[in-house]
């Protein structure tokens, strides 16, 4: 009997261990490989402005998506004669990857310059060298835009490389800077008909909207509060700290809006510094504390013993959940206070930029299965 009981004991016990530890796994995330291709020839100014103003809100609306994604974000540049005749004037910018701040830093940094517009060879060049996911309900979507004729490339023809694409996986959303009646459009709808994407026209120099809040000022200061929470280690730590603080400044010089978009995007799941942070490392399965060496380690940090440096990460891991937790709530009173004077001024984005760029997403991630707050 008593053996019977310490049976049924041990095997209670691990069965509500069993539970425990399902209860804490984390919620496995689904891939989105976001590769942006713009435009840089003399007249995109208002193109290249725009995605600055808004990459913050387009990884704030995707960061919403249920099941929780990893968001990986590329960009290239083409159209610029600087990048060389033998690349078909295309220059990638940055690979996909998470670290967003380092995505924001090459955005902000895109100047036009005039030059011939290969839309079959930075489509091609995207689809080629990119280490797109490799998992099969992974989200791999190419968004190009421009203003010239898409069929521009001698060498290699749209129909051919979106057929590849759409072959691999991979969807080609088309954006054509002007009007839908213009017969260059029919260009662009060939692109996205040929890559299972969405054809959209848009006005480049009016189309982006971007509304000014009473909470703006508020979540600014949180952005600069949750700053206080990272802890810069190893051989990254120095330029991931300055790549977030540069960001925080081309934020701020574009808008007060513009700034609080991306203190909201710190508070997303979407924002990732753990090649640089201790708080957002000690997430990972792999990364162990007592395994970095003390000279990588913050200053503060060095003369602390191995549990007081838990504790210390701990303890900022509470602050940071704390300042977004203050963020989601505000962000949910701004984008209430922002629906509100779109209605009431009778405004609509329909031709902007972010609006075109999500409206194809938000549509190709419900056909993975992803699903939307609103």
């Amino acid at each position: 009997m008593k053996t019977t009981t310490l049976i049924l004991t041990i095997t209670l016990t691990a069965s509500l261990a069993c539970c425990a530890f399902a209860k804490s796994a984390p919620e496995k995330e689904r891939p989105i490989d976001l590769v942006i291709c713009l435009d840089t020839s003399n007249s995109m100014d208002g193109l290249i402005n725009a995605a600055k103003q808004k990459l913050w809100d387009i990884v704030n609306e995707l960061a919403t998506a249920k099941p929780k994604p990893h968001l990986r974000v590329a960009l290239y540049a083409y159209g610029t004669p600087g990048f060389g005749a033998e690349t078909g004037y295309v220059r990638k910018q940055i690979d996909l990857t998470d670290d967003l701040d380092a995505v924001y830093g090459k955005l902000t940094a895109l100047v036009t310059n005039g030059g011939d517009e290969y839309v079959a060879r930075v489509v091609r060049t995207s689809v080629m060298e990119q280490p797109w996911s490799a998992e099969k309900d992974a989200l791999k979507i190419i968004v190009v835009a421009g203003n010239e004729p898409a069929t521009q490339d001698r060498q290699f023809t749209t129909a051919d490389v979106c057929k590849d694409a759409i072959t691999r996986g991979i969807i080609v959303n088309a954006i054509y800077c002007g009007p839908a009646t213009s017969r260059e459009a029919d260009g662009w709808r060939d692109v996205a008909r040929a890559a299972d994407g969405q054809f959209a026209s848009i006005d480049q120099d009016r189309g982006t909207i971007v509304v000014s809040t009473p909470f703006d000022q508020r979540l600014a200061v949180l952005g600069g509060e949750i700053n206080r929470t990272y802890l810069a280690y190893g051989v990254r730590g120095a330029e991931g700290r300055a790549m977030q603080t540069a960001a925080d400044t081309s934020a701020a010089a574009a808008s007060p809006a513009v700034f609080a978009s991306r203190a909201v995007a710190k508070a997303s799941g979407q924002y990732r510094n753990a090649s640089w942070d201790l708080v957002d490392a000690m997430t990972r399965k792999d990364f162990d504390l007592a395994k970095v060496n003390e000279g990588e380690l913050p200053a503060e940090m060095r003369a602390m013993t191995h549990d007081q440096r838990k504790a210390h990460l701990d303890a900022m891991a509470k602050k940071r959940a704390g300042v977004q937790q203050e963020i989601n709530q505000l962000n949910a009173q701004r984008q209430k206070f922002i629906d509100e004077e779109m209605k009431k001024g009778g405004k609509s984005a329909d031709k902007a930029f972010d609006a075109a760029m999500l409206r194809a997403i938000r549509e190709q991630a419900v056909r993975k299965s992803f699903a939307f707050e609103k």
